[in-house]
């Protein structure tokens, strides 16, 4: 199996002409963003082709009902679609709603996977249906053909804890996960300052034993890739310096940090 590194635009200014050579560089094999608009669709294929970078498209469903946000979720899907992505990573649903309102959203958006064509991954996501393990867990049991992005630092952030008791569930996840955004949250926030610091040494092993069950699974499946984003973000999730708004560690030093130290710890495990 081969790790594939992605770089998302969060946070990134600038051009497609000059982000994308500089992903290449820094040794991303794919990018991660949202759906571009209609009339630059030809551009960015061309752009990736010429750079032979993948492609993974983020969209969100948006609205207060389960019928709203299926509708936003359909038109964003389609548009997706249309760039022909390797896959789409989708930030589903909401946190408030009932476990029949999120499994609603599921049976439909299944179906509207099935008709794309094209694979869709929902990330565990504070706000979103998949804000923590148990809810999760519940719809992976309830749907056998959900596929995740794991990103584990929402549900550190959300049970304040290292989910030393969950690992069952994390498993689970594991076993369902097509895509990994490998973040380190901590137990009062989504994103530390800087993983290599000394002071968060607990919790970057943490999170790497469950990427490594990711990857443990995805071997066990049989994938021939996986596909890898360090998706550590601008502020307000970067800390930042008092009355500057300045991240403490400069973000893309720390997504490139991250990239590298998977890279070797997957040609090594």
């Amino acid at each position: 199996m081969k790790l594939e590194l992605i770089r998302h635009t969060w946070g990134t200014s600038g051009t497609w002409e000059e982000l994308f050579p500089a992903f290449k560089s820094a040794g991303y094999d794919g990018v991660e963003t949202p759906p571009p608009e209609t009339a630059d669709r030809s551009r960015i294929a061309d752009l990736l082709a010429q750079h032979g970078l993948t492609l993974i498209l983020q969209i969100a469903s948006r609205g207060r009902t389960v019928e709203e946000h299926l509708d936003t979720f359909e038109r964003n899907l389609h548009a997706a679609c249309a760039c022909g992505p390797r896959f789409v990573n989708a930030h589903s649903g909401r946190d408030a709603w009932s476990e029949g309102e999120a499994e609603r959203f599921f049976a439909r958006v299944l179906e509207l996977e099935a008709a794309c064509g094209i694979p869709v991954v929902h990330e565990t996501h504070r706000g979103r249906i998949l804000y923590n393990p148990w809810v999760t867990a519940r719809m992976l049991e309830r749907f056998p053909e959900l596929k995740l992005c794991c990103d584990f630092s929402h549900w550190v952030c959300v049970s304040e804890s290292l989910l030393d008791d969950q690992q069952d569930i994390i498993r689970l996840a594991a076993g369902r996960c097509h895509h990994l955004h490998a973040r380190v949250g901590h137990e009062q926030g989504p994103q530390v300052s800087d993983p290599a610091a000394p002071e968060y040494a607990t919790q970057l092993a943490a999170h790497e034993a469950w990427w490594q069950m990711v990857w443990d699974a995805q071997r066990g499946r049989g994938d021939t890739v996986s596909t890898l984003v360090p998706e550590f973000g601008p502020p307000p999730y970067a800390p930042t310096h008092p009355g500057t708004n300045t991240p403490l560690r400069d973000v893309a030093e720390v997504c490139d940090w991250m990239a590298r130290r998977q890279k070797e710890r997957f040609l090594h495990h």
